[in-house]
């Protein structure tokens, strides 16, 4: 008996040997070793620089850091271990702190941010005339998608996460399709073999995979990689300080365009100052203006899959949320990172940390309001 388990042993042990040998299931090895995706993992990928262009510093309020947070404030702050919380109001850097040896220049993981900044640059790419319009099919530009049930997939489907494409938003399970683009070696192979599960364009239900293929498109239609593109059309008009990284798949590979922008928390608010003002940046159109207003509407003629009820908390890659009269537009990802937007205040908010709060509100995580009720104080005082 025991000579029998100990062949069955090494043979499972050889059998794992050579399935995880296999070069497509390497990602299983580095999903073991490096565990669950963590706001420094740009250090674990090849990355490509989204280049700065002439560096422009925030003007400072002259209230700047006036604000003392209360012990309740900072013992939140704590508990999510929160990096870097920031507050632009009126175009000015009015508050910003930093925690756990993160400054103004650390590089942090945007996570899931970066789908709202590819939904800018599809703007970008309409205003170049690459693309028509948004109800153009995903087949005009990927031929993976001309055939078949995906042939009826437009890039409005991929914009308001309604493709009903066969992708497992799972990032607690070492199996799932998340973790292999995460991972992996092969994004592109990934997105562009998902398979349609029924009629586009009815629910919203959240995947990684459509702003995956929006950023296969702009490279298609722009013969740029996405990170040039980006460079080019927001990042040196912006201003920024630094050059962000854009984690690959593999060296020279693919940008992994559903997360992993990685810049720091001045950096960032620039994309939510670029949305509070209709996609000007100091006077010059770089976004079209009717195209911040498309992807900022509800869409609420979809169903909302997880609230089970008409969407009325996403547009096109950004999260929507009414509260307190204010109405507020946000990136969001993994871990806690957001970039607010609210208007009726002339205010921009960073938050970036290595934990969220997971109870949900709405549909929103707790934590987001927790963050702008601390900057409405912050503004109010």
């Amino acid at each position: 008996m025991k000579r029998i388990l100990k062949i069955t042993s090494i043979l499972l042990i050889a059998c794992l040997a050579i399935f995880l040998a296999i070069p497509r299931n390497h990602y299983i090895v580095r999903a073991l070793i490096y565990q669950k995706p963590k706001i420094d993992s740009y250090k674990l990928f090849d990355n490509r620089k989204v280049e700065k262009g002439e560096p422009q510093k925030w003007a400072v309020s002259n209230k700047y850091n006036n604000y003392n947070f209360n012990k309740e404030q900072l013992a939140y702050f704590d508990t999510y271990k929160t990096v870097a919380y920031l507050v632009v109001k009126d175009t000015t850097l009015l508050s910003e702190t930093y925690w756990g040896g993160y400054n103004k220049e650390s590089y942090s993981n945007s996570f899931s941010m970066s789908k709202s900044f590819v939904s800018l640059l599809i703007g970008c790419a309409i205003q170049d005339g690459y693309i028509k319009n948004i109800d153009q099919p995903v087949g005009d530009f990927l031929p993976e998608y001309k055939e078949g049930a995906k042939s009826k997939i437009t890039l409005r489907n991929l914009l308001t996460m309604s493709s009903n494409l066969s992708w497992d938003e799972s990032y607690s399970s070492l199996f799932s399709i998340t973790t292999q683009a995460y991972y992996g070696n092969d994004i592109k192979r990934i997105v562009l073999n998902l398979h349609s599960m029924g009629e586009p364009g009815k629910y919203f239900d959240y995947r990684g995979s459509d702003p995956q293929l929006l950023a296969l498109i702009i490279e298609k239609v722009s013969g740029k990689k996405l990170s040039e593109y980006a460079s080019e059309k927001i990042w040196k008009p912006v201003g920024a300080e630094q050059d962000a990284l854009w984690s690959l798949d593999k060296r020279d590979g693919t940008e992994k365009a559903s997360c992993c922008f990685n810049s720091n928390a001045r950096d960032f608010a620039r994309f939510g100052q670029l949305m509070l003002n209709c996609g000007k940046w100091k006077g010059k159109q770089i976004v079209p203006e009717w195209w911040v207003k498309e992807i900022t509407k509800q869409e609420n003629h979809l169903i909302d899959l997880e609230l089970n009820q008409p969407n009325k908390r996403y547009g096109m890659q950004w999260w929507l949320l009414n509260y307190k009269n204010y109405n507020i537009f946000y990136a969001r990802g993994i871990l806690g990172q957001y970039i607010f937007v609210i208007p009726e205040l002339n205010a921009v908010i960073v938050r970036l940390g290595q934990m969220r709060n997971n109870t949900k509100i709405e549909g929103h995580p707790e934590d987001v309001y927790k963050y702008i009720d601390f900057a409405i104080d912050i503004i109010n005082k």
